[in-house]
């Protein structure tokens, strides 16, 4: 008789799941350095970073319904239903979350518009509670508390909370509104729709707004060379396609309380990046703000 040691299916999902939202972090991470080499003004960024994703995003869903056919045995394949509008306004919630995120970094520090605008997860938990009805372990809550006083400790020292600041800090605790709330459409909504189904209108959605929104604060839309196209291309490609296309997937299985937790490892992984392309200071506080960041995720998914 053989005992065999491996994880049930749904384990393996889940780990499979988790392990996608870590690396769409590391994707979104990467975002602060293609737009660092950016030509253009942040929106304009943004603008390409949906636009040139559009496209992809909908090849990508094409493949995933072929190949959806191509294995169906007997029984007709999956009929899901038609794209509604409601993943369009998914998009609008998004662009929310980068039109306000940009514009405070205009009016804050970068780590104040960093440390605000990822305080997302306290809204995803008062989101899925007062709307969802979701109820959440004390464990799980010390974890995710314990992983944002991480994120203060890591940013800390560059905070600048001082009245000149006001109205940019107020825009980036809006920003973490909106992604709350993006997070929580998002994990609505992929139970009936594939993931590239989801980015593909939703980023159309996303451009419906910002593309105005640039137009109408007069920002070029213009690279000036082959670099900053790459950039934008970067960005796009590797932030926008992988970074939320993964977080989109991982939404499928995961809590989105869980998933904006762990979201919070990407100052972390940006603060590494800093240091490594930058050569940025990496102070004491950083390791150990870092440290207990990952300790919060761990003990969140732990109990979650």
């Amino acid at each position: 008789m053989t005992t065999s040691l491996a994880l049930p299916a749904a384990s393996k999902s889940n780990l499979l799941s988790f392990m996608a939202l870590l690396l769409g972090a590391a994707a979104l991470a990467l975002g602060g350095v293609f737009l660092r080499h950016s030509e253009l003004p942040p929106t304009a960024s943004a603008v390409y970073r949906v636009a040139l994703a559009i496209p992809i995003f909908f090849l990508l869903d094409a493949l995933a319904a072929r190949a959806e056919t191509a294995h169906a045995t007997g029984a007709a394949s999956e009929q899901r239903p038609a794209v509604p509008i409601k993943l369009i306004l998914v998009g609008f919630i998004f662009s929310g979350n980068l039109a306000l995120y940009h514009w405070s970094m205009t009016l804050t520090t970068l780590a104040n518009s960093n440390l605000l605008a990822n305080l997302a997860p306290i809204f995803v938990v008062l989101g899925s509670k007062l709307f969802l009805g979701k109820k959440f372990s004390a464990a799980f809550l010390w974890g995710m508390l314990f992983a944002l006083g991480g994120a203060f400790v890591l940013i800390g020292h560059r905070l600048d909370f001082g009245s000149n600041y006001m109205a940019g800090n107020l825009l980036g605790l809006l920003t973490a509104v909106f992604y709350g709330a993006y997070l929580l459409a998002v994990s609505l909504v992929r139970s009936n729709h594939r993931t590239m189904t989801v980015m593909a209108w939703s980023s159309i959605g996303t451009l419906i707004v910002l593309l105005p929104v640039t137009l109408w604060r007069g920002e070029s839309l213009v690279p000036h060379t082959l670099h900053g196209m790459l950039m934008l291309v970067g960005l796009a490609v590797i932030s926008h396609v992988g970074g939320q296309g993964l977080i989109a997937y991982a939404l499928a299985k995961l809590p989105a309380a869980l998933s904006s937790i762990t979201l919070l490892v990407q100052p972390v992984i940006a603060t590494v990046l800093g240091a490594s392309l930058f050569h940025e200071y990496l102070s004491v506080p950083e390791f150990v703000g870092g440290a207990i960041i990952l300790i919060g995720i761990v003990t969140a998914r732990r109990f979650s």
